[in-house]
């Protein structure tokens, strides 16, 4: 999506090639900052049938009131986007299970910043997975880790340390039509107190609005059917 909108809101409710809905609202370019994101939240809670509210456990994770199913949160430079599972009312969302393990997470294809600070959110073995001068790469490592991280639900973890990309996701440029080939593998080693240990990840790419969207799920969590 490469036309822009200076002076309006643009949304769009789509289910990924992996069975994750994604509601996305872009555009408005005159306006910047925190007014603008307040904006576009309140846009996405608009849309549907009901108001949507948005909340926050004491870890940080966003949650939809009313609505026993993951969410996760992401936004960036006139983009913002949630990501949904299927309800799971089994499942308590406040801490982590692969049954509800997803995070999404955006950045604009053209950051370049993120050059510089590669090593420090990349492990040594990841420097030589992702090539140095690879802008697109970069930023695609870079919102997999964020994804994973926010995945986790479990604050404090080390970027390089533990979490762990084995497989970069091919960027693909529609969300709904993609093949298994394009997905990416991970793994979130877990402080031995949780009862986690290693938890193997999937990583989703695709291209929309100029920015790079990762999503992060567990293999084993609830998906929305075909």
């Amino acid at each position: 999506m490469d036309e822009r909108f200076p002076d309006e809101f643009v949304t769009w409710h789509h289910k990924t090639f992996v069975g994750i809905k994604v509601d996305e609202v872009f555009g408005m370019d005159s306006k910047n900052g925190q007014v603008w994101t307040e904006l576009a939240r309140q846009i996405f809670c608009e849309q549907g049938e009901n108001y949507k509210v948005i909340d926050h456990f004491e870890n940080g994770a966003p949650y939809l009131e009313g609505y026993p199913g993951r969410i996760s949160l992401t936004h960036t430079t006139h983009f913002f986007a949630v990501a949904t599972l299927p309800k799971t009312p089994e499942v308590n969302l406040d801490s982590f299970n692969p049954r509800a393990s997803m995070g999404i997470d955006a950045e604009s294809l053209e950051r370049t910043q993120v050059l510089k600070v590669r090593n420090k959110f990349l492990s040594d073995k990841e420097l030589e997975l992702v090539p140095e001068e690879n802008i697109k790469a970069n930023i695609i490592a870079w919102t997999s880790k964020e994804a994973l991280y926010k995945a986790a639900l479990t604050p404090g973890m080390d970027f390089r340390e533990n979490i762990r990309i084995t497989k970069l996701p091919e960027l693909q440029n529609d969300p709904v039509k993609a093949k298994a080939v394009c997905l990416g593998e991970a793994e979130i080693l877990f402080p031995e107190e949780t009862g986690n240990g290693i938890q193997a990840m999937n990583l989703f790419s695709y291209e929309s609005y100029g920015c790079c969207v990762t999503i992060a799920f567990s293999p084993k969590c609830a998906k929305f059917g075909k």
